[in-house]
């Protein structure tokens, strides 16, 4: 619908679709990537910790993680436990040993928010 909207309904429609095509725009991935884990910026390679640090999460300083962690409060447990299934489930079909290391660190992550919870 890239036509003028002639109501208040197709109004919202057209500002969605507005709005999905800015943030597709936005989020195509930069030129600068090579492949996966790889890095490449004016003829430099560099190697990207695709699990623990990778740079698709870390937007104007925030990690998404930490926005995630502020957005669901009691409900990060869930997400991180998520995760966790997520990674393990698909591991054998996708990304082998990387998904295991994700599903590792979530668990981890989710370790840590617990006993940062109960801490004395």
């Amino acid at each position: 619908m890239d036509k003028e909207p002639k109501g208040y309904y197709d109004w919202i429609l057209w500002k969605l679709q507005q709005e999905k095509k800015r943030m597709d725009e936005e989020a195509k991935v930069p030129e600068y990537l090579t492949g996966k884990g790889k890095l490449k910026i004016n003829n430099f390679e560099i190697e990207e910790d695709v699990v623990n640090n990778p740079i698709h999460y870390n937007k104007s300083g925030i990690e998404t993680i930490d926005a995630i962690a502020a957005m669901t409060n009691e409900g990060f447990d869930y997400y991180l436990q998520g995760n966790i299934m997520k990674y393990l489930w698909r591991y054998k079909y996708k990304n082998g040993v990387e998904d295991l290391e994700k599903a590792q660190w979530y668990l981890n992550k989710l370790i840590s928010t617990i006993k940062d919870r109960y801490k004395d």
